[in-house]
């Protein structure tokens, strides 16, 4: 093949192709020739390539097809464009989808946390088998107080949000798997059932709750949505409805890990609450104040503005190019 020959005699379709591949409208005609034109194109490049491996002419034609495929394919949309329309529509749709399943959850873990408390108080023999008198009450007077004011308040920020983000992530994640939501479930609390036992145990419940409701109210509620959302993912291959099971998962898994994103910054909050509110010299009133404020800012996001994107049809999923194609179903 000469290649500056075959470059010559394609030459004037090759800049139509460029033209149209610039355009932002066309007629039904101009649409039509645009794919055309993409078709005839792709093929010499490929016989270019072929024959004389990268050259100009191959990408200079290759730049071309790309613009044009852009305007029969589409493009995503801007990201900048995007962050509005998620913080405002699609995190909190998602949000509200999960609010009964999290109301299920927080109920359950307060009543096996309580569960853990009640039986440990009257049973000293499993008070003992969590450590020894002396050990016990160094806990209630010293180590969980001291716990919130050992490290720098901004590195004790950090701390607390990444670990609390992982676990958020975690459940979300691997709560396809219908075993490991579950498990935080209960791991978390028998975490709080203990040290409610042994604050309660040494006349120090008032501290328990003092120091856990700053920052708590929206932590745990944040723990709360993650693992309800973890739940919905797996009853969406579980119980598809209409759906197939494939669909059903990638449109629950779609829609609901934004919840995920969003929950770092919730965490985040709840984290510089933790880490500057909580151990402060500030009257206790006013620290659980700016903890119930905290909260009732989530809540109203969560059901005033989730609700009314829910009801405008969202649901937390990606639009309909982004999510890509779907099949057809019954119902």
């Amino acid at each position: 093949m000469d290649l500056d020959a075959y470059s010559a005699a394609h030459r004037d379709e090759w800049d139509r192709l460029d033209e149209l591949g610039r355009r932002r409208g066309y007629s039904g005609r101009e649409a039509d020739e645009l794919i055309e034109r993409y078709q005839s194109g792709s093929t010499q490049l490929s016989a270019i390539k072929t024959v004389a491996g990268s050259t100009a002419y191959g990408d200079r034609l290759s730049v071309s097809l790309s613009r044009a495929r852009l305007r029969f394919t589409g493009a995503g949309a801007n990201v900048f464009r995007q962050i509005p329309v998620f913080f405002a529509v699609q995190l909190p749709a998602a949000l509200y989808r999960l609010r009964w399943l999290t109301l299920a959850v927080a109920l359950a873990t307060v009543v096996i946390a309580a569960l853990y408390a009640v039986w440990i108080s009257q049973n000293p023999s499993v008070l003992a088998a969590i450590g020894d008198n002396a050990y016990l009450k160094q806990i209630a007077e010293e180590d969980f107080v001291d716990y919130y004011s050992e490290n720098p308040a901004a590195s004790f920020t950090g701390l607390v949000w990444t670990n609390n983000a992982w676990i958020a992530a975690q459940c979300i994640a691997f709560g396809v798997l219908g075993v490991f939501v579950p498990y935080v479930i209960i791991q978390n609390a028998q975490n709080l059932g203990v040290n409610a036992a042994v604050m309660f145990e040494f006349g120090h419940g008032d501290v328990f709750f003092l120091y856990i409701m700053p920052h708590g109210l929206l932590e745990l509620t944040a723990i709360f949505v993650a693992a309800a959302a973890g739940l919905r993912i797996f009853w969406a291959w579980v119980a598809p409805g209409a759906l197939t099971r494939g669909r059903s998962l990638a449109e629950n898994g779609r829609a609901l890990f934004t919840v995920a994103i969003g929950l770092v910054f919730v965490l985040f909050v709840s984290g510089v609450i933790e880490g500057f509110v909580t151990p402060s010299p500030l009257p206790w009133w006013l620290k659980i104040g700016i903890g119930v404020l905290a909260l009732a800012a989530f809540l109203f996001y969560m059901l005033f503005v989730g609700g009314r994107a829910y009801r405008a049809g969202q649901t937390g999923d990606l639009e309909e190019f982004e999510a890509g194609a779907t099949q057809l179903v019954a119902g």
